[in-house]
């Protein structure tokens, strides 16, 4: 299996360097380019309920399909925020033109998506909403798309000057 890293070392002929990078080193220049992109998108996409993406590399070129709650906004108006975001990680990642692809995949079972809850619950908290309340709320949401069990952790200066932590579970865990 190609990494992403060595792909686009050889597409930028630099042929001789591919074949000397080490599998040790390719693997941990793609876990590199993997995590970096998946930080990029979560500062990006975090509005949009962006709960992960998927890297498939082929020999002509690079598919990223991302996965949100709300692929429309991820879009944009006529394809414009996809086209920006492309753009974007073409000059980040130096990949030649034309060779890379961003789709958006909407996520199949919010309910079930961990990090399309966190992100709920997040901005259900920056509202003003009421720890208690917003956990809750997030749990029985959980519980209804058919989870088997679930545990929300929520810690940090929830009312008072003090910190403490709060679990909320339900079902099996």
């Amino acid at each position: 299996m190609d990494s992403a890293l060595a792909r686009r070392w050889t597409d930028s002929h630099l042929d001789t360097m591919a074949s000397q990078i080490s599998k040790k080193r390719k693997f941990v220049a793609d876990g590199v380019f993997r995590a970096e992109l998946g930080e990029f998108f979560m500062r990006e996409l975090a509005e949009e309920g962006y709960s992960g993406c998927e890297v498939r590399v082929t020999h002509a070129r690079t598919e990223i399909i991302i996965r949100a709650t709300r692929t429309q906004d991820v879009l944009g108006e006529k394809g414009r925020r996809i086209r920006e975001l492309t753009s974007l990680i073409q000059k980040r990642f130096k990949f030649p033109e034309n060779s890379l692809d961003l789709y958006a995949e909407k996520v199949a079972s919010r309910g079930l998506s961990a990090v399309a809850q966190c992100e709920s619950l997040r901005y259900k908290l920056l509202g003003g909403l009421a720890v208690r309340r917003a956990c809750y709320g997030v749990l029985r949401f959980v519980m209804e798309s058919g989870a088997k069990g679930c545990e929300v952790v929520v810690s940090g200066k929830l009312r008072a000057a003090r910190a403490k932590s709060m679990k909320f579970t339900d079902g099996k865990s």
